[in-house]
């Protein structure tokens, strides 16, 4: 699983983040295919350029023209929620089709609330943060998507 290596290079880095959305689904007992990440980080700018350092040492690209670097700068995700209507920063890998990780650029919940209640997930020899159950749910409502209906009703049988 490529999650592992991220994971494992996340911690190591000491990055402030927690698995949302359908990884996290998944990790919760919900059965699901999902093909991306998505991660929910702490948005202070010296957290941001960790990440997008270790995005780009991995390989890693930007989905739309535009600069990793940007990412960091609040500026410049405010102004990409409001003029074009952005929730996630895609990273891709030219050489891995399915290796697809999103992040939140603005926080739907309070980060420092999601990080406080979510929860530690054993993979192998890694102890990685999850959403809880509940925020996971919140999340979900946010989105409002069809998917994320099922997946709240998901959530709620378990």
């Amino acid at each position: 699983m490529f999650y592992e290596e991220i994971f494992k290079q996340l911690n190591r880095r000491h990055i402030d983040y927690t698995v949302v959305g359908g990884v996290a689904l998944v990790m919760h007992g919900v059965v699901r295919l999902t093909a991306d990440l998505d991660l929910m980080l702490y948005l202070d700018e010296k957290n941001l350029n960790k990440f997008i350092d270790l995005m780009c040492e991995l390989g890693y690209k930007p989905r739309l023209p535009v600069k990793a670097g940007d990412l960091a700068y609040s500026a410049k995700r405010a102004y990409w929620r409001q003029e074009k209507n952005m929730e996630v920063f895609s990273f891709y890998h030219p050489r891995q089709a399915i290796s697809l990780i999103d992040v939140f650029i603005s926080e739907p919940l309070p980060y420092k609330e999601i990080k406080s209640r979510s929860v530690h997930m054993k993979i192998g020899n890694l102890s990685v943060p999850v959403v809880s159950k509940e925020d996971l749910i919140k999340l979900k409502k946010i989105s409002g998507r069809p998917q994320d209906l099922e997946d709240i009703s998901a959530l709620r049988k378990l």
